[in-house]
């Protein structure tokens, strides 16, 4: 039996509640702070929340091991929810702790839960959409996919107005290949026909916002820009901006990878971006990396 959901009265601010202020969590939590919103969050360390109280955000203390310790006060009053947390191999850490708290808010109008493409397995280079196989390659995607089910099985249980964000590779500032190159991090690999999806972090604010404003419960969107690239021509194409040279190409069964590392490139897809343009009425800013890593060259900070 679902509960009846309500707007609550409210004092005219919406309020959002992160759990997991990350770096997607927290670029939406800053839009809507800006906005005149109240912001509230969790995060796993002391030193990491006293830092976003003094940018204006409520924060509490929360991981798989530590709940929150008072969650009524904690979740009181949101009209919006947003999980970012990954899912161990005990399952999803928010629903395992507070999923009767958050079902007990009758006044939540949206549910968010950040997922990833990776739930779609391999497509061996071909394009993927929210109606293909959930089929992932490995424990990660699998641990996504199961997550997936459970905020959708609590969405049929109650109402709760769940909605997934399949979210491809996030950059950013501060994260990005342009960095990666100023550390001498970054590497090019070849692997003909590999391509990956990406998403500008700003661009993913915009999908929620946009979803906020338009809930579908039980829905599911793709978060990607227009252009599945090799990660080796990003690469390279982020040395050009820099005026260095690029790494050299090395083979991919050379290349001394961490078995993590080498993981990601079990998939290669091509990943459908349609909904989030036609259903959320989305423009994105960054619709390819090029615009994306132009952008971020602006702001590049020195390095010390």
């Amino acid at each position: 039996m679902t509960e009846e959901r309500k707007a609550s009265p409210g004092t005219g601010q919406p309020r959002l509640f992160c759990f997991g202020l990350g770096f997607s969590a927290l670029r939406l939590a800053e839009r809507l702070l800006d906005k005149g919103w109240q912001v509230a969050g969790t995060t796993r360390t002391a030193d990491k929340a006293a830092a976003l109280r003094e940018r204006g955000l409520e924060v509490w203390l929360f991981d798989s091991e530590t709940p929150l310790a008072d969650p009524g006060a904690a979740l009181s009053g949101s009209d919006y929810l947003l999980s970012s947390v990954p899912p161990s191999e005990d399952g999803d850490p928010v629903l395992n702790a507070h999923a009767q708290d958050i079902v007990r808010l009758t006044s939540l109008r949206w549910v968010g839960y950040l997922s990833t493409t990776g739930v779609y397995g391999n497509a061996d280079g071909d394009w993927v959409d929210e109606e293909s196989p959930i089929r992932p390659s490995g424990t990660r995607g699998q641990r996504r996919a199961d997550a997936e089910a459970a905020w959708l099985a609590l969405q049929r249980q109650t109402g709760l107005p769940v909605h997934l964000f399949r979210l491809a590779g996030i950059y950013g500032p501060g994260r990005n290949q342009l960095e990666s190159l100023r550390q001498g991090k970054a590497r090019r690999l070849l692997k003909p026909g590999q391509v990956f999806s990406r998403i500008h972090v700003d661009d993913i604010a915009t999908v929620l916002e946009a979803s906020m404003a338009n809930p579908n419960p039980g829905r599911a969107y793709n978060v990607c820009d227009d252009d599945p690239s090799d990660p080796a021509e990003v690469v390279a194409h982020a040395a050009e901006l820099l005026g260095v040279e690029p790494p050299p190409l090395v083979p991919f069964e050379e290349a001394d990878l961490s078995p993590m590392a080498r993981s990601f490139y079990d998939d290669n897809k091509r990943v459908s971006n349609h909904r989030i343009k036609e259903e959320l009425g989305v423009s994105l800013a960054y619709p390819d990396y090029r615009r994306g890593l132009s952008a971020l060259l602006k702001d590049l900070k020195p390095i010390d």
